[in-house]
């Protein structure tokens, strides 16, 4: 479903989301979010919004699953579901900044900045993270129940680069994100 803002700005939401405050979290008008930002909106759509949330979750033991939630020109909002034992591979996210919080279960994480070293961390439901363009990390569905987290990127739609571990990190990531305005 795409919802038009302005004759020149338009945003797209999951057609199962029918909350009216999703469309308010998004400002469209935003173009380029901080962390700060995109872990206030992780955060307020996983406590505001989590019957509509649970509604579209799904588990699939083959792999993990996913569904963007939102898109605008500035951010883009996804619902991710892990059972335990589920992970990404080690990865950056090509220069946007991004954020997670979790819906329900346990994640963990590890993750590094460029030079620094590699760092972990368990989040539980009700807990996120905002994280600037430069961290590369692998997140992990721990703990005996499934798990479920909403992630947010900005600038949106930036490829994420995939590495064999996280030592391979180099020394800066270069980024992907397309320059804002060009």
């Amino acid at each position: 479903m795409t919802t038009s803002v302005s004759s020149r700005q338009d945003f797209e939401i999951h057609p199962q989301l029918t909350d009216p405050l999703l469309p308010e979290l998004l400002h469209p008008e935003r173009l380029l979010w901080t962390p700060r930002e995109l872990a206030d909106l992780t955060s307020t759509v996983t406590t505001e919004l989590t019957g509509g949330l649970r509604g579209l979750l799904r588990f699939d033991e083959e792999r993990r699953w996913w569904a963007r939630l939102a898109l605008t020109d500035g951010v883009e909002l996804w619902l991710l579901s892990w059972l335990p034992g589920q992970q990404t591979k080690p990865h950056d996210h090509g220069g946007a900044s991004g954020s997670f919080t979790v819906l329900q279960g346990e994640l963990g994480e590890e993750y590094r900045y460029p030079g620094g070293p590699i760092r972990r961390r368990t989040h539980v439901a009700g807990e996120g993270i905002g994280f600037g363009a430069g961290r590369a990390h692998q997140v992990t569905g721990i703990g005996s129940e499934p798990a479920a987290s909403v992630h947010a990127y900005s600038p949106p739609l930036v490829a994420t680069r995939e590495y064999g571990s996280l030592t391979e990190v180099p020394a800066e990531i270069p980024s992907l994100a397309p320059i804002l305005g060009a």
